[in-house]
């Protein structure tokens, strides 16, 4: 197919080629890191080394971080008697609703569940999944919720909506004992040996997978029962998906149900981007992830629909992609 040939060429060649130009201030992403109460000082150190992990990830990144919890966040007077909980309610509601830049949101601590409702343990009043899923319900921008503590697998449900990563440390709210994955997740988020793909950068899917290996491999060496199972969930259906279901970056397995698989939005997500991605304008970047989801549906559909029609379909989506590319050249 000539045509098509052609069209990948051109797309490859713009792509190695093309100066982009640099993301405004506004449209700088945002990390919130909510450190939980620890309810015992070993706990507390631990979760302070975990959440230092990610506070140096935006800092490398150039992301701006809102700190919640701990004596980071302390009040320096009597004049402040708002809760953590207060100030992270408060935080996701200054945040721009609309945009291209990206939200994370990124819980370190305990979690609890009752059968009912899971909850993230925090200094003062605790917050329930249900709850953040209302604080977040006005938010159109790219959200990621990483909650890293014992019990969030019901967060997924309650926070999964389209455009949005969900990361959970456990497959169940049943999985109640302390979470490693924390620590295994945030040091694989600045750690180029986590880069999977060798595109220069670690995405979220990249450290989830990481992250989720590593802390297998710790229960494996300490001769443990594994008590936590992390899942994703980045296509909006609240299911989520095992980290065993993946090969390499994309997921091989498909649930039973048949719902569709993850992992796709969550490659776009990066804490800290190669210079070539942070270069480009952050417009044309959503533009281009739109169009690559696109084509990964597409794919998924390739041995369903006529192959003329299949190349065609494909070549129209290259094109588009070759003008997202010309755009950064151009400046336009």
């Amino acid at each position: 197919m000539p045509r098509l040939f052609y069209v990948l060429v051109t797309l490859f060649v713009l792509w190695a080629t093309t100066p982009l130009q640099a993301s405004s201030t506004a449209s700088q992403p945002v990390l919130i890191l909510v450190v939980g109460a620890a309810g015992e000082e070993e706990f507390g150190a631990r979760f302070e080394e975990w959440a230092a992990r990610w506070e140096q990830a935006a800092v490398k990144g150039g992301v701006r971080l809102v700190r919640i919890g701990a004596a980071t966040n302390a009040p320096t007077s009597g004049e402040d008697d708002s809760t953590d909980r207060d100030r992270l309610k408060a935080a996701l509601q200054a945040e721009t609703k609309d945009g291209p830049a990206e939200l994370w949101l990124v819980l370190v601590g305990h979690g609890t569940f009752d059968g009912k409702e899971a909850k993230f343990n925090l200094n003062g009043t605790d917050f329930s999944a249900t709850e953040l899923g209302d604080w977040l319900k006005p938010l159109t921008r790219p959200v990621a919720v990483i909650n890293t503590s014992s019990a969030s697998a019901p967060f997924i449900k309650a926070v999964s909506a389209p455009g949005r990563v969900i990361v959970a440390a456990t497959r169940s709210g049943h999985e109640q004992n302390f979470a490693y994955f924390a620590k295994h997740m945030g040091e694989a988020i600045g750690d180029a040996r986590a880069d999977l793909d060798k595109d220069g950068q670690v995405s979220l899917l990249e450290a989830f997978l990481v992250g989720a290996r590593r802390t297998a491999e710790f229960y494996d060496m300490e001769g443990r029962l594994a008590t936590e199972h992390a899942v994703i969930d980045d296509n909006g259906d609240g299911l989520g998906t095992p980290a065993d279901f993946f090969r390499g970056i994309r997921a091989v397995k498909k649930a039973e149900q048949g719902s569709p698989v993850d992992g796709a939005r969550a490659h776009q997500f990066h804490l800290i981007r190669s210079s070539t991605e942070a270069e480009m304008p952050a417009e044309l970047r959503a533009k281009r992830d739109a169009l690559e989801l696109q084509i990964e549906k597409l794919r998924g559909q390739k041995a369903t629909i006529e192959e003329a029609d299949y190349y065609s379909k494909l070549e129209k989506l290259l094109l588009e992609m070759s003008k997202v590319y010309e755009a950064s050249e151009t400046g336009r």
